[in-house]
């Protein structure tokens, strides 16, 4: 117990010490409001509608996320048990990873409107592909000589996929789910940025055009916490789900 609270302390310590000596740059220096706010300033101006703009980000976030992983999980499956499909679709996907999500946002606003679905969508593109590589890694992952055994015994597909595949996939959907959990936020801000009159990228957006860098920063600060927030949810399931693997530094 002494050791966790120890480890959760030196993240907070070393944000304090640079939210410390951030406020006193500006201070000193004499930084203009517009180049760069001091913390308190942020701080000044994180009311209760950043918030709620907050909570609509986080929500297209978690859509996103859950149907990406989702669908990522089902097309990893399908992967691994079919040879030819993995091959034919595999370069698809591709293709859909290495185009900008900027240049794919205008397109989802002109075919689903300005509202939730269009974030969401966002949302789940940039995500879906971390985790459909990781899962056919994971998934194809197996010991030989565990495969060997399963072999020896009969085991139905139904079976080496469930006690064997799975189990061994796990860490590797775990590091995908983590690496997710920001990605979702960057798809839903950059749908909001097409078109959207709520969420983070709204208020980043139209603080821009104010030049308002205070509210700009406290958009930014709440999208890393929306991250954040995720990222831990994520390794606490981990630790939860995957209790056989030790995870301390040894």
């Amino acid at each position: 117990m002494k050791t966790k609270i120890k480890d959760a302390m030196y993240p907070v310590v070393f944000a304090i010490a640079f939210l410390i000596l951030w406020e006193l740059i500006v201070r000193l220096f004499d930084i203009p409001l517009y180049l760069l706010p001091s913390p308190t300033g942020i701080l000044s101006v994180m009311d209760s509608s950043l918030w709620s703009h907050m909570l609509v980000t986080l929500l297209e976030a978690l859509a996103g996320f859950v149907l990406a992983n989702v669908l990522g999980l089902i097309t990893a499956v399908i992967f691994v048990h079919s040879k030819p499909i993995e091959k034919g679709v595999f370069p698809l996907a591709i293709a859909l990873k290495t185009t900008p999500l900027v240049a794919l946002a205008p397109l989802l606003v002109v075919w689903m409107g300005t509202g939730y679905s269009s974030k969401v969508v966002a949302s789940m593109l940039i995500c879906f592909f971390p985790i459909l590589v990781n899962s056919v890694k994971g998934l194809k992952a197996i010991e030989h000589e565990a495969w060997e055994l399963f072999s020896t015994y009969k085991g139905t597909k139904s079976e080496i996929f469930w006690k064997l595949r799975l189990p061994a996939s796990l860490p590797y959907v775990f590091s995908a789910l983590k690496i997710s959990t920001s990605l979702a936020i960057v798809g839903a801000i950059v749908g909001e940025f097409v078109g959207a009159n709520k969420g983070l990228g709204y208020v980043v957006l139209v603080s821009s055009y104010h030049m308002d860098t205070p509210v700009m920063f406290s958009a930014i600060v709440a999208s890393a916490l929306c991250g954040l927030v995720l990222f831990w949810a994520i390794s606490l399931l981990e630790k939860r789900i995957i209790f056989w693997q030790r995870t301390d530094d040894l």
